[in-house]
């Protein structure tokens, strides 16, 4: 992971929906992948992104995406799950789960998505504390904690750069400035950390922050780009497309154009691995 962000080209980490999505994100050629909170209870729990989401249910999405993917996995760890405490435990799960980073947030509890109005942040200092509870509680000091701030919606940029600043101060690898909300404020979040510290840009279709696309975002000084909702809001409108047709048409209309059919379905998610296993340990 420490590797894949030093490079000079931007890193690039879909968000993927689920397990056969992080098998897409592999067979696509993409390096690492994102593991989203927003992502994770829309799925799995068919619920909105307002911490409903517990440590053990993200734990186990980790576990997932790393088995499925084979690659880094960037995982969301919301607030840390609680005081700094549960940072420290946070951080142990993830990392025994095969996550490669975290992020944690400085938002008040319960928290929302980066990209949704009502949002809170708790005290400087009491998000120090769990930024430095996520670094002393690491085994493996290639484990990568990000610190994110979403101080710029109610406090402003200047707030936001100057939590980024503090959060690298306390020890973390990498800075999280959510939602900045033109490309004028994404050019002073990296130009405020350029050679002391990488930073990322959170892409989110329909989001606050301009959907620059990588080229630009890479030229702007980010090291590390996460799209992390698309594949959910894709996947989303192609269940939508099937179900409506099947409500119309009792099956019988024509299917959506791209939907892949049972046998490229199952080779995507691995029938064909399962049975070359299946046949090495048969018995004669």
């Amino acid at each position: 992971m420490r590797q894949l962000l030093a490079a000079p080209e931007i890193l690039v980490a879909p968000g993927a929906y689920d397990g056969t999505g992080a098998r897409l994100v592999r067979q696509l050629g993409f390096q690492a992948i994102y593991l989203s909170g927003f992502q994770t209870s829309a799925s799995l729990l068919g619920q909105p992104d307002v911490g409903y989401l517990t440590l053990t249910q993200m734990a186990a999405r980790v576990a997932i995406f790393a088995d499925a993917s084979e690659l880094p996995v960037i995982a969301d760890a919301d607030t840390g799950y609680g005081n700094p405490l549960n940072v420290r435990r946070t951080v142990r799960a993830y990392e025994a789960a095969g996550a490669a980073a975290l992020h944690i947030e400085d938002q008040t509890f319960p928290k929302r998505c980066g990209h949704m109005l009502g949002r809170h942040v708790v005290a400087r200092e009491e998000m120090i504390q769990k930024i430095k509870a996520a670094v002393d509680a690491r085994r493996d000091h290639d484990f990568v904690v990000i610190a994110r701030t979403d101080a710029r919606t109610t406090l402003g940029i200047e707030e936001a750069i100057d939590r980024g600043a503090a959060y690298y101060e306390a020890g973390a690898d990498l800075l999280f400035i959510e939602s900045p909300e033109t490309e004028e404020e994404m050019r002073r979040i990296c130009d405020a950390f350029r050679g002391v510290v990488p930073v990322l840009s959170n892409q989110i279709e329909g989001g606050r922050t301009p959907l620059l696309g990588a080229p630009a975002l890479q030229e702007m000084g980010y090291s590390l780009a996460i799209f992390s909702l698309g594949a959910g809001f894709a996947a989303a409108a192609g269940m939508r497309a099937y179900l409506r047709n099947l409500a119309a048409h009792g099956g019988a209309g024509p299917m959506p154009k791209d939907m892949l059919d049972f046998d490229e379905f199952n080779t995507l998610i691995g029938l064909d691995e399962h049975n070359s296993l299946e046949s090495r340990y048969e018995t004669s």
